[in-house]
């Protein structure tokens, strides 16, 4: 009868390495989706800059922002959570942005 929590306890152990496998595989992807992102966007911030565009759009901020908590209440993620990345996100680029405007001015 020993052996049962042992045995439990083993199992719950490799479960718990098998998930955060798969934590870590996901946080991968993220970073390199993120990777790919910020890609775009700097090519999106020379193409403003190049053509005296500013770098932050507020209404397609808003629109990314109303999209996203839709995509995150319909994928079972916290909306609020949801908008705080992009919020996050925006504000990098934005800066990114501005890094550029200046660095062509």
């Amino acid at each position: 009868m020993t052996d049962q929590p042992n045995n439990a306890h083993d199992e719950a152990f490799k479960e718990l390495l098998s998930l955060r496998g798969s934590i870590d595989n996901l946080d991968a992807c993220l970073v390199h989706l993120l990777a790919e992102r910020f890609k775009l966007t700097q090519r999106v911030g020379h193409l403003k800059a190049t053509n005296d565009l500013p770098p932050a759009d507020k209404d397609r901020e808003r629109r990314q922002a109303e999209r996203l908590r839709a995509l995150a209440k319909d994928s079972e993620l916290d909306p609020e959570f949801a908008e705080k990345f992009l919020n996050f996100v925006i504000a990098e680029v934005i800066r990114h942005h501005e890094q550029i405007s200046a660095s062509q001015s």
